[in-house]
């Protein structure tokens, strides 16, 4: 369904057309990747994986990004749904890859909402010297729930609102860890760095440089750190010249994030050191908190904000596809349709939005009662639901253009093989994390359920949850499941318009 069509005369409320530009699309899918976390949160084990080579390893995971970001480039082309990977895949793979592709884009907001909302809370409890609330259970949890609705209020008020939002939240994120890069550098050459600095060098970026097993775990974190610029093509039925302007965003965003990356992990790994990163690797994202402070003393809250922004940010961001996806898979009548209403005087998916926080905060609650380290487990589970769906979308981008693909070298290279090659990358990524996460010691909590390791559970559980509901709906309403597959119109691929 086109932008141009969301709203069909006399017909129920349609998603707002040109709610938003492209630079607006760009930010949203900026803030999704939440930059700051991911950077505080895998820089330690990244770090411990590669050494001094962690910018080379970054490098190295935004290359199956770049090119999955290519096939939503060229399958928003031709198809400007809001379900992006699930109306994407069920037209060129039919209804049942569809419909599992739709479900992990939704379950992987469910899991992650809850953490960053608790990061975001955590952070600017700590920028205000507020130690004691943030080891306080109830007082934490309790400001993450509100927090969470605060930010899915935000986006069923508006597009327009998330957006102004989002830009001033990326602009604070960015200034912070401008800052913090440019006064660790300078330190690392002044040589008065706390720790055992060491100067940069351009070697650092050889992904190799530690051995291939180091760039295999640091690849599995990169999965985590770029996920999420695709956001920005979820709102392609909002945003102004939806058919290449979503997917320029994606793409930019890619480009953004690498720069964004590369420039902290060179200023953290001369900073710190690699000896002293690997020792405390098992910090996670509070190294960062602790980095903050010996790089900018007395103004460490400035990158504690930095964090709490991001973590906010994403909060709001990674409810959108979730949403989305829920009223592009109602509409469609592969989930009950009250999911795919739409607020008349907002124009947004109120009821799929509320029902994606809803979940996300429930639970945020129960895996907490686990302990901690099941929080983080769910986390990790991530991965194997990420690697899925962008698969997924790759392999659907070369289906669905088959029959062009060898018409110009162009098509073979960017819509065919790239898009392959990164779904290849990203398939060898998810049979190795589950190789990883089947081994309980790999896991936060180092415990076993049922023998295997939580993260795989946790995973396995969200994927046999999805394929019993989606027999049971199959059962009771079969329209959907009637589609078939086609393929690319020849127009649209050489840009004509109908």
């Amino acid at each position: 369904m086109a932008a141009e069509d969301a709203a069909p005369e006399g017909g129920p409320p349609g998603l707002k057309a040109n709610a938003i530009g492209f630079v607006d699309a760009l930010v949203i899918g900026l803030n999704s990747t939440s930059p700051a976390y991911s950077l505080a949160a895998v820089i330690g084990p990244i770090v411990a994986l590669a050494g001094i080579y962690a910018p080379g390893v970054m490098f190295a995971s935004f290359i199956p990004m770049l090119l999955i970001a290519s096939a939503f480039y060229y399958l928003n082309k031709v198809d400007q749904d809001c379900g992006t990977t699930f109306s994407w895949v069920t037209r060129a793979m039919g209804p049942w890859a569809g419909w599992l592709g739709g479900w992990a884009i939704a379950m992987t907001g469910v899991l992650v909402v809850g953490s960053l909302a608790d990061v975001a809370v955590s952070f600017a409890l700590l920028s205000f010297g507020l130690d004691s609330w943030v080891d306080n259970a109830f007082v934490r949890q309790s400001l993450t729930v509100l927090l969470i609705l605060v930010m899915t209020a935000v986006c069923v008020i508006g597009t327009e609102l998330s957006a102004k939002v989002q830009n001033v939240l990326i602009l604070a994120q960015v200034a912070f860890l401008l800052i913090f890069v440019g006064v660790a550098l300078y330190k690392v050459y002044a040589g008065t760095s706390a720790y055992e600095s060491v100067e940069p060098s351009l070697s650092w970026l050889n992904p190799f440089g530690a051995g291939g097993a180091a760039l295999t775990g640091g690849l599995l974190l990169g999965v985590f750190i770029y996920w999420g610029w695709e956001s920005a093509v979820n709102l392609t039925e909002e945003v102004q010249d939806s058919a290449t302007a979503p997917g320029k965003a994606g793409i930019w965003s890619t480009v953004i994030l690498l720069i964004t990356y590369v420039s902290v992990g060179f200023a953290v790994v001369a900073y710190a050191g690699p000896a002293f990163l690997a020792e405390n690797a098992g910090e996670e994202e509070f190294i960062f908190a602790q980095l903050a402070t010996d790089v900018l003393g007395g103004w460490d809250w400035v990158l504690l904000l930095a964090v709490s922004t991001s973590a906010i940010a994403s909060t709001q961001t990674t409810i959108i596809p979730a949403s989305r996806t829920a009223l592009s898979m109602a509409r469609r009548r592969a989930l009950p349709t009250h999911y795919g209403h739409i607020s008349p005087r907002f124009r947004t998916p109120d009821v799929s939005t509320w029902w994606v926080a809803g979940i996300a905060i429930g639970w945020y609650l129960v895996v907490n009662q686990i302990s901690a380290n099941a929080l983080f487990d769910s986390l990790t589970a991530l991965s194997l639901l990420i690697a899925f769906y962008y698969a997924l979308t790759g392999i659907a981008c070369a289906v669905y253009y088959r029959r062009h693909l060898f018409q110009s070298v162009h098509n073979f290279l960017l819509i065919g093989l790239g898009p392959l090659v990164g779904a290849g990358l990203l398939t060898w990524l998810l049979v190795r994390s589950v190789s990883d996460m089947s081994d309980p010691a790999n896991s936060y909590s180092g415990t076993s359920w049922f023998g295997l390791g939580p993260p795989l559970v946790i995973g396995i559980g969200i994927a046999l949850t999805g394929v019993v509901v989606m027999i049971v709906w199959r059962l009771r309403a079969p329209a959907f499941w009637e589609e078939r597959p086609g393929v690319v119109d020849p127009d649209l691929v050489h840009g004509k318009e109908h």
